[in-house]
């Protein structure tokens, strides 16, 4: 049996700018983290040929092409596995809809139990590629690559997307004081509500040539807040959440509505800086920057909201159990 555990993330700055319609012609960057809190794959092999796939839902099917869990059907194939495994996997938050990432966290977690019960040593870079073609290039799914390479990396990492199509990733490494401030500046309140992100970012993927404008405002905002951060100038990536937010509502109508509206303008109140809804938006998780002498006002203002503890930069996809019997 084997066990990985592969990190979700908060992304910071730059979303958006990591689809391939956009940063082929402009080049792209984003500010993501991943956190502490995981999605994990079991992967063992059954004494017939069957395959078994745990999720929310239990399949028992006879062949690769019946599975139901197009994420974990498009794996096996990657990775040449056609019969006689049961997979499972297991997350922190709610299965989907989350904003953190976790689509992508299945599948780049499900190729490397993948790889490694076939007894197949892989890099971060060749993980997040593969997770990569799947979503994108298979499954035609409407998103960019940063969660991919953040779910294999794991860290805080300042990402840049290049037109020819290769990423540079570079881990942020802070000092132990910058990174306690950091963490503890941050809050993570769950909205209450889920959404079927590839909806917004289908719009958002449509409406990318009416907005390079806005996109290419988001990563001059990415790569000042990648800036600021070096500088150790935390209170500016609040202010700089706050502007980044403000541009991302308008790259898709569904991005925000009144009641998340509220909820941000109340945290705000308060006394946070700045904030957004992570991911595509729409709901999920609401992802706030707050002075540390205003985080109690700022959760009672939103005391009907359940919060989420966090740390910032943890490791990437990683074996944490391999048994061979």
């Amino acid at each position: 049996m084997i066990i990985v555990q592969t990190p979700l993330r908060v992304s910071l700055f730059g979303g958006g700018t990591d689809f391939p319609a956009f940063y082929e012609k402009h080049g792209g960057c984003v500010l993501t983290t991943a956190i502490d809190k995981y999605i994990f794959v079991t992967i063992k092999k059954r004494f017939d040929n069957k395959l078994r796939v745990g999720w929310t839902r239990t399949e028992m099917v006879d062949s690769v092409d019946e599975i139901q869990h197009e994420l974990i059907r498009e794996a096996l194939r990657k990775t040449g596995i056609t019969k006689g495994v049961e997979i499972t996997t297991m997350g922190d938050i709610p299965s989907e809809g989350s904003g953190l990432g976790s689509s992508s966290t299945v599948t780049v977690g499900a190729l490397h139990a993948m790889h490694a019960i076939r007894r197949q040593l892989i890099v971060a870079e060749q993980l997040a590629r593969e997770a990569c073609h799947i979503e994108l290039d298979v499954l035609g799914k409407p998103i960019g690559i940063q969660d991919q390479y953040i779910a294999a990396y794991g860290g805080l990492r300042f990402m840049e997307f290049n037109g020819n199509g290769t990423v540079t990733s570079q881990e942020i490494e802070l000092n132990g004081r910058t990174q306690r401030h950091l963490n503890d500046s941050f809050l993570l309140f769950f909205t209450g509500m889920t959404r079927q992100a590839e909806v917004i970012l289908a719009e958002q993927k449509a409406n990318i040539q009416d907005r390079i404008a806005i996109l290419c405002e988001m990563k001059a905002i990415a790569q000042a807040a990648h800036e600021e951060l070096q500088k150790g100038r935390l209170e500016e990536l609040g202010h700089l959440l706050h502007k980044s937010w403000q541009l991302k509502k308008r790259m898709a109508s569904q991005v925000s509505n009144g009641t998340l509206d509220n909820m941000y303008e109340t945290a705000r109140k308060a006394g946070a800086i700045g904030g957004k809804i992570s991911g595509a938006g729409g709901g999920g998780f609401l992802l706030l920057y707050c002075p540390q002498d205003r985080k109690e006002a700022v959760r009672d203002a939103l005391s009907s909201l359940q919060e989420l503890p966090f740390r910032m930069g943890q490791d990437g996809s990683k074996v944490i159990f391999d048994y061979k019997s």
